[in-house]
């Protein structure tokens, strides 16, 4: 009977379209969700590549995920497009099963400093940067290569592109953010910022160091060209993210204060066993991912000919 309810169970979950076509892989990305995983660049002097930095499930652990195919059907959109005679590729990088050395120790109440180890974030940093070598040394010229993320992939783009200045092009990030549902959980719209982060650092001070020390280290950036993307509603960092506005060179769009865009319902659509599926969005944290976040394509295709 167990074995029985583990097994429907299972069903559920990937009968589920939330829980359905999950990407665990590398590659670049075409159309909707095609992905191909053959590591090559046709003409790489005339391409444009954006690499694509998923969000993370776990906080400095290492997890079997990487993103769900309704996660980038907008980042895919940009695939094939053409700026100055160069055609972009986009590229998904998983990099969820990397783990900080430390995080048995780091979400604990009392978190007894420093933290021993790499983090999760500067691991998926240095894996970037690593990926960007392959790419030059594929004869992709490093001032057309961009990085883009949500989520934790924003905030790892933030810090690659502040820490190495001119090694990539740029950046676009959506709803960065990678520490916890920090302006819902400590009520930032009720208490105030400084209050909030107060009570952050009072009960978790290990990921509030990292968090405070992450932001003085991406705000020592002379020039940081990021195209940034956010949403007040957004229960992560949503109300906490002023900060980025306050750097140079980083250009902040506040999507929208609802759950529409240019007065668009927003609706994330997905894939299931053949089959298209749609749900409205009701998580601001979301609002990339939905269908009508594609109004913004034009802004982001000005941005990256800006830039090369």
């Amino acid at each position: 009977m167990k074995k029985y309810l583990i097994n429907l169970i299972i069903v559920f979950l990937f009968s589920n379209p939330l829980h359905a076509d999950k990407l665990l892989k590398s590659g670049f990305l075409s159309g909707e969700w095609k992905l191909d995983t053959n590591f090559e660049v046709k003409d790489p002097k005339n391409k444009i590549l954006v690499i694509f930095n998923h969000g993370q499930d776990e906080h400095d652990k290492s997890s079997k995920n990487c993103v769900w195919k309704n996660g980038i059907r907008n980042i895919a959109s940009l695939s094939g497009e053409k700026i100055k005679g160069k055609e972009i590729l986009v590229y998904n990088f998983c990099t969820d099963h990397l783990g900080g050395d430390d995080w048995k120790r780091l979400w604990k109440n009392k978190f007894e400093f420093p933290y021993n180890g790499i983090t999760k974030l500067d691991k998926r940093v240095n894996a970037n940067l690593d990926l960007i070598e392959k790419f030059i040394k594929l004869g992709v010229p490093n001032h057309q290569i961009f990085l883009a993320g949500q989520s934790c992939g924003g905030w790892a783009t933030m810090m690659l592109i502040s820490k190495y200045p001119g090694k990539v092009a740029g950046g676009i990030t959506t709803h960065h953010a990678c520490y916890g549902k920090l302006s819902k959980k400590y009520k930032v719209k009720k208490n105030g910022v400084e209050k909030a982060l107060e009570n952050f650092k009072k009960k978790r001070p290990g990921p509030a160091f990292l968090r405070e020390n992450q932001i003085k280290d991406i705000s020592k950036a002379k020039n940081l060209p990021v195209l940034v993307f956010t949403h007040p509603k957004d229960p992560y960092d949503g109300l906490l993210s002023d900060w980025v506005e306050k750097i140079s060179g980083v250009k902040r769009i506040i999507i929208s204060e609802d759950y529409k865009i240019n007065n668009k319902n927003c609706k994330r659509i997905g894939i299931n066993n053949g089959n298209r599926w749609d749900e409205d969005i009701k998580d601001a944290h979301l609002m990339a991912l939905g269908d009508c976040f594609q109004h913004y394509n034009l802004t982001i295709l000005d941005f990256i000919a800006s830039r090369i």
